[in-house]
C-alpha cells in the first residue's frame, strides 16, 4: 500500500449523488456529487472531489476540519455574522470546526476536499 495519493479533480467513476437537505436549502435546486478517494485513520480523514450546482445552503461544520481548492467555478461564503467572501477556481480555504454560515454556489463549482473528523 501507498502512502502517496494522486487525487484526481476529474475521476472517471460514479459519484455519490444527493441534492440539499431540506432544513439546509435556502434556495434554487442545487445538485451534489462526491467523488471520495480516499479514507484513512478509521473515516476520520476522508479526501475526494466534490461538485454542486448553483443554490444556496446552510453550511454547518460541525466538529469537521475541511479544507478545500476550488478546480472550477464560483461560491461566496458568508460565515455567520461576517461578510460574504467569494472564491473562485484556483482558491483555497479552510473551514474550521464550529463554522456555521451560507454557502452559496454561483457558478457550478468543483473543489478537492480534505475533511478531518
Amino acid at each position: 500500500m501507498s502512502l502517496l495519493k494522486t487525487i484526481d479533480p476529474n475521476p472517471s467513476f460514479e459519484p455519490k449523488h444527493r441534492t440539499a437537505e431540506p432544513e439546509r436549502l435556502i434556495a434554487g435546486r442545487p445538485a451534489f456529487k462526491t467523488w471520495l478517494q480516499d479514507t484513512a485513520k478509521d473515516g476520520k480523514v476522508n479526501t475526494g472531489v466534490f461538485e454542486a450546482t448553483p443554490g444556496e445552503t446552510h453550511s454547518i461544520k460541525g466538529e469537521t476540519f475541511e479544507f478545500c481548492h476550488l478546480v472550477d467555478g464560483v461560491i461566496e461564503l458568508t460565515e455567520k455574522g461576517k461578510d460574504p467572501v467569494i472564491y473562485r477556481a484556483g482558491d483555497s480555504f479552510v473551514m474550521k470546526p464550529g463554522y456555521v454560515g451560507v454557502w452559496k454556489t454561483i457558478e457550478t463549482v468543483r473543489k478537492i476536499f480534505v475533511t478531518v473528523t
